[in-house]
């Protein structure tokens, strides 16, 4: 996971700062969900009036790969165990799907 925000070492207003979640590639053959989480990245670490805005206001938590070994082995819906990963949110095992269920980790971590 990536995080970008702007951090001011005031741990208790960082609190109050509303959390983003962006994630791409939960199905591997979604090649183009890189480019576009990339160009995310780029903006929003970059010099532009708007990012910095959006940093100081903002924790982004990003996860630019939901299944990287399916990635990795060329599958196009399914991830190493053989799972479409994208019917896993209901209840993900932390063994057969780790990025799901700690990525719905932290969305319940934001919303407390």
């Amino acid at each position: 996971m990536v995080i970008i925000t702007q951090y001011t070492g005031d741990q208790e207003s960082m609190k109050y700062r509303k959390g983003i979640v962006l994630t791409a590639r939960v199905h591997p053959g979604e090649c183009g969900g890189s480019y576009m989480i990339k160009g995310v990245i780029d903006y929003l670490a970059g010099p532009t009036l708007i990012a910095k805005i959006l940093r100081e206001n903002f924790v982004f938590k990003i996860v630019p790969m939901l299944n990287s070994d399916g990635v990795i082995n060329g599958n196009s819906r399914c991830s190493l165990s053989g799972v479409d990963l994208n019917r896993c949110w209901n209840e993900p095992n932390k063994i057969l799907h780790p990025t799901i269920y700690y990525t719905k980790s932290v969305l319940f971590y934001l919303i407390q």
